[in-house]
Protein backbone atom coordinates (compact mmCIF):
# COMPACT_ATOMS: atom_id res chain seq x y z
CA UNK A 1 0.00 0.00 0.00
CA UNK A 2 1.22 3.49 -0.87
CA UNK A 3 -0.37 4.91 2.30
CA UNK A 4 2.25 3.53 4.68
CA UNK A 5 5.12 4.61 2.42
CA UNK A 6 4.01 8.15 1.60
CA UNK A 7 3.11 11.17 3.71
CA UNK A 8 1.25 13.53 1.38
CA UNK A 9 1.08 17.21 2.37
CA UNK A 10 -0.94 19.26 -0.14
CA UNK A 11 -1.00 23.03 -0.27
CA UNK A 12 -4.06 25.25 -0.04
CA UNK A 13 -5.46 24.65 -3.48
CA UNK A 14 -5.13 22.31 -6.46
CA UNK A 15 -1.62 21.01 -7.13
CA UNK A 16 0.09 21.32 -10.50
CA UNK A 17 3.17 19.27 -9.48
CA UNK A 18 4.61 17.15 -6.68
CA UNK A 19 8.02 16.95 -5.05
CA UNK A 20 8.91 13.58 -3.52
CA UNK A 21 11.46 13.76 -0.68
CA UNK A 22 13.52 10.87 0.70
CA UNK A 23 15.33 11.06 4.05
CA UNK A 24 18.88 10.33 5.16
CA UNK A 25 20.04 7.19 6.99
CA UNK A 26 18.08 6.89 10.23
CA UNK A 27 15.82 9.70 9.06
CA UNK A 28 12.06 9.90 8.74
CA UNK A 29 9.45 11.53 6.56
CA UNK A 30 9.00 14.11 9.31
CA UNK A 31 12.42 15.60 8.53
CA UNK A 32 10.78 17.35 5.55
CA UNK A 33 7.55 18.39 7.29
CA UNK A 34 8.74 22.01 7.64
CA UNK A 35 8.94 22.31 3.86
CA UNK A 36 5.16 22.44 3.44
CA UNK A 37 4.76 26.00 4.72
CA UNK A 38 7.57 27.24 2.45
CA UNK A 39 6.64 25.53 -0.82
CA UNK A 40 4.16 27.05 -3.28
CA UNK A 41 0.59 25.91 -2.72
CA UNK A 42 0.62 24.49 -6.24
CA UNK A 43 3.33 21.94 -5.28
CA UNK A 44 2.24 18.96 -3.21
CA UNK A 45 4.89 17.67 -0.79
CA UNK A 46 5.23 13.87 -0.70
CA UNK A 47 7.58 12.48 1.97
CA UNK A 48 8.72 8.86 1.88
CA UNK A 49 8.63 6.91 5.14
CA UNK A 50 10.99 3.91 5.20
CA UNK A 51 9.96 0.90 7.35
CA UNK A 52 11.47 0.34 10.79
CA UNK A 53 10.86 3.80 12.30
CA UNK A 54 8.15 5.95 13.91
CA UNK A 55 4.71 4.66 12.86
CA UNK A 56 6.43 1.81 10.98
CA UNK A 57 8.61 0.79 13.93
CA UNK A 58 7.14 -2.71 14.10
CA UNK A 59 8.19 -3.44 10.50
CA UNK A 60 11.57 -4.84 9.54
CA UNK A 61 13.90 -2.23 8.05
CA UNK A 62 15.08 -3.01 4.52
CA UNK A 63 18.82 -3.52 4.08
CA UNK A 64 18.94 -4.11 0.33
CA UNK A 65 18.89 -1.14 -2.04
CA UNK A 66 17.19 -2.99 -4.90
CA UNK A 67 14.33 -4.10 -2.64
CA UNK A 68 13.90 -0.66 -1.10
CA UNK A 69 13.92 1.11 -4.48
CA UNK A 70 11.44 -1.40 -5.93
CA UNK A 71 9.07 -0.87 -3.01
CA UNK A 72 9.28 2.93 -3.07
CA UNK A 73 8.84 3.06 -6.86
CA UNK A 74 5.72 0.88 -6.61
CA UNK A 75 4.30 3.12 -3.86
CA UNK A 76 4.81 6.20 -6.02
CA UNK A 77 2.92 4.91 -9.07
CA UNK A 78 -0.43 6.39 -7.92
CA UNK A 79 1.03 9.92 -7.67
CA UNK A 80 2.56 10.09 -11.15
CA UNK A 81 -0.53 11.73 -12.64
CA UNK A 82 1.10 15.13 -12.04
CA UNK A 83 4.65 16.25 -12.93
CA UNK A 84 7.07 14.98 -10.27
CA UNK A 85 10.45 16.16 -8.98
CA UNK A 86 12.53 14.28 -6.41
CA UNK A 87 14.79 15.39 -3.56
CA UNK A 88 17.01 13.06 -1.55
CA UNK A 89 19.51 13.88 1.18
CA UNK A 90 22.58 11.71 1.92
CA UNK A 91 21.39 8.08 1.70
CA UNK A 92 18.16 9.51 0.30
CA UNK A 93 20.07 10.74 -2.76
CA UNK A 94 21.11 7.19 -3.60
CA UNK A 95 17.59 5.87 -3.00
CA UNK A 96 16.17 8.67 -5.16
CA UNK A 97 18.52 7.81 -8.00
CA UNK A 98 17.53 4.14 -7.94
CA UNK A 99 13.82 4.97 -7.72
CA UNK A 100 14.16 7.47 -10.60
CA UNK A 101 15.83 4.79 -12.74
CA UNK A 102 12.87 2.51 -12.16
CA UNK A 103 10.20 5.16 -12.75
CA UNK A 104 11.79 6.27 -16.02
CA UNK A 105 10.76 2.85 -17.36
CA UNK A 106 7.10 3.75 -16.76
CA UNK A 107 5.36 4.76 -19.98
CA UNK A 108 4.84 8.53 -20.33
CA UNK A 109 6.63 9.36 -17.07
CA UNK A 110 9.08 12.26 -17.17
CA UNK A 111 10.94 13.32 -14.05
CA UNK A 112 11.01 17.12 -13.83
CA UNK A 113 14.28 17.35 -11.87
CA UNK A 114 16.31 15.31 -9.42
CA UNK A 115 17.82 17.14 -6.43
CA UNK A 116 20.76 15.15 -5.02
CA UNK A 117 21.91 16.43 -1.64
CA UNK A 118 24.88 15.68 0.59
CA UNK A 119 26.28 12.70 -1.29
CA UNK A 120 28.44 12.10 -4.38
CA UNK A 121 27.01 10.12 -7.29
CA UNK A 122 26.60 6.40 -6.47
CA UNK A 123 29.61 5.15 -8.46
CA UNK A 124 31.91 7.54 -6.57
CA UNK A 125 31.21 6.20 -3.06
CA UNK A 126 33.29 3.29 -1.73
CA UNK A 127 30.97 2.26 1.10
CA UNK A 128 29.81 3.36 4.54
CA UNK A 129 32.20 2.28 7.33
CA UNK A 130 29.93 3.62 10.09
CA UNK A 131 27.72 0.56 9.74
CA UNK A 132 30.47 -1.39 11.49
CA UNK A 133 30.98 0.94 14.49
CA UNK A 134 30.00 0.06 18.05
CA UNK A 135 27.05 1.86 19.61
CA UNK A 136 29.01 4.58 21.39
CA UNK A 137 31.27 5.18 18.38
CA UNK A 138 28.23 5.42 16.11
CA UNK A 139 26.44 7.82 18.44
CA UNK A 140 29.53 10.04 18.61
CA UNK A 141 29.84 9.98 14.82
CA UNK A 142 26.21 11.06 14.44
CA UNK A 143 26.69 13.89 16.93
CA UNK A 144 29.65 15.15 14.93
CA UNK A 145 27.45 15.60 11.88
CA UNK A 146 25.64 18.34 13.80
CA UNK A 147 22.42 19.75 12.46
CA UNK A 148 19.03 20.15 14.12
CA UNK A 149 18.73 16.45 15.02
CA UNK A 150 22.11 16.03 16.76
CA UNK A 151 20.55 16.57 20.20
CA UNK A 152 18.44 13.41 19.75
CA UNK A 153 21.55 11.35 20.44
CA UNK A 154 21.75 12.85 23.94
CA UNK A 155 18.43 11.24 24.90
CA UNK A 156 18.92 7.54 25.82
CA UNK A 157 15.25 6.59 25.37
CA UNK A 158 15.23 7.99 21.83
CA UNK A 159 18.60 6.51 20.95
CA UNK A 160 17.30 3.01 21.68
CA UNK A 161 14.56 3.61 19.10
CA UNK A 162 16.78 5.30 16.52
CA UNK A 163 19.83 3.01 16.45
CA UNK A 164 18.22 -0.13 14.92
CA UNK A 165 16.88 1.67 11.84
CA UNK A 166 20.05 3.76 11.56
CA UNK A 167 22.21 0.62 11.54
CA UNK A 168 19.99 -1.03 8.95
CA UNK A 169 20.16 2.04 6.72
CA UNK A 170 23.95 2.20 7.07
CA UNK A 171 24.25 -1.49 6.19
CA UNK A 172 22.08 -0.86 3.13
CA UNK A 173 24.21 2.02 1.92
CA UNK A 174 27.45 0.18 2.76
CA UNK A 175 26.46 -2.74 0.53
CA UNK A 176 25.30 -0.45 -2.30
CA UNK A 177 28.40 -0.04 -4.46
CA UNK A 178 27.46 0.22 -8.14
CA UNK A 179 30.41 0.38 -10.51
CA UNK A 180 28.25 1.22 -13.53
CA UNK A 181 25.49 3.80 -13.66
CA UNK A 182 22.53 4.55 -15.89
CA UNK A 183 22.08 8.14 -16.98
CA UNK A 184 18.73 9.72 -16.16
CA UNK A 185 16.63 11.67 -18.65
CA UNK A 186 16.16 14.42 -16.07
CA UNK A 187 18.28 17.42 -15.11
CA UNK A 188 20.06 17.16 -11.76
CA UNK A 189 20.76 19.77 -9.14
CA UNK A 190 23.52 18.61 -6.77
CA UNK A 191 23.47 20.41 -3.43
CA UNK A 192 25.89 20.31 -0.51
CA UNK A 193 27.34 22.08 2.49
CA UNK A 194 30.66 23.87 2.18
CA UNK A 195 31.96 22.12 5.32
CA UNK A 196 30.62 18.61 4.72
CA UNK A 197 33.58 16.25 5.14
CA UNK A 198 31.53 13.27 3.88
CA UNK A 199 30.67 15.01 0.62
CA UNK A 200 33.31 17.57 -0.38
CA UNK A 201 32.07 20.33 -2.66
CA UNK A 202 34.22 19.11 -5.55
CA UNK A 203 32.51 15.69 -5.44
CA UNK A 204 29.08 17.16 -6.20
CA UNK A 205 29.97 17.50 -9.88
CA UNK A 206 30.13 13.67 -10.10
CA UNK A 207 26.34 13.75 -10.60
CA UNK A 208 27.04 14.99 -14.12
CA UNK A 209 27.94 11.38 -14.94
CA UNK A 210 24.37 10.20 -14.36
CA UNK A 211 22.27 12.60 -16.41
CA UNK A 212 21.83 13.09 -20.14
CA UNK A 213 20.38 16.56 -19.63
CA UNK A 214 22.74 18.52 -17.38
CA UNK A 215 23.77 19.08 -13.79
CA UNK A 216 23.85 22.26 -11.75
CA UNK A 217 25.76 22.49 -8.44
CA UNK A 218 24.56 24.56 -5.47
CA UNK A 219 26.63 25.03 -2.31
CA UNK A 220 25.31 26.28 1.03
CA UNK A 221 27.05 27.17 4.29
CA UNK A 222 27.15 24.27 6.73
CA UNK A 223 28.13 20.66 7.28
CA UNK A 224 26.46 17.40 6.34
CA UNK A 225 23.05 18.47 7.65
CA UNK A 226 23.17 21.91 6.07
CA UNK A 227 19.62 21.36 4.80
CA UNK A 228 18.33 21.86 8.34
CA UNK A 229 20.58 24.84 9.01
CA UNK A 230 19.71 26.51 5.68
CA UNK A 231 16.22 25.11 5.18
CA UNK A 232 14.62 28.29 3.84
CA UNK A 233 17.44 28.88 1.34
CA UNK A 234 17.38 25.25 0.17
CA UNK A 235 13.62 25.33 -0.37
CA UNK A 236 13.93 28.62 -2.22
CA UNK A 237 16.56 27.07 -4.51
CA UNK A 238 14.33 24.06 -5.15
CA UNK A 239 11.30 26.27 -5.85
CA UNK A 240 13.31 28.46 -8.21
CA UNK A 241 14.66 25.47 -10.13
CA UNK A 242 11.16 24.05 -10.55
CA UNK A 243 9.52 27.32 -11.58
CA UNK A 244 10.85 27.30 -15.13
CA UNK A 245 10.08 23.62 -15.61
CA UNK A 246 6.48 24.05 -14.55
CA UNK A 247 5.81 26.43 -17.43
CA UNK A 248 5.57 23.30 -19.58
CA UNK A 249 1.88 22.45 -19.21
CA UNK A 250 2.04 19.21 -21.19
CA UNK A 251 -0.35 16.83 -19.38
CA UNK A 252 1.01 13.72 -17.75
CA UNK A 253 -0.99 10.57 -18.37
CA UNK A 254 -1.54 8.34 -15.36
CA UNK A 255 0.57 5.17 -15.77
CA UNK A 256 -1.40 1.95 -16.12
Amino acid sequence: MADKWLRRLPGNGPASARIVCMPHAGGTAASYAGWRAQLPDTVELVCVQYPGRQDRLAEQAIEDMAELADRVAAALLPVLDLPVAMFGHSMGSAVCYEVARRLERVENFRLLRFFASGRPAPHKVAGEYRSRLGDEELINAMRQFGGPHASLYDQPDLVSLILPSLRSDLRLIDSYRPTRVTSLNAPITALGGDRDSTCPVESLSSWRDVTRVGCHVRVFPGGHHYIGECEADVIAAVTSALAGLLTDTTPVRRPS
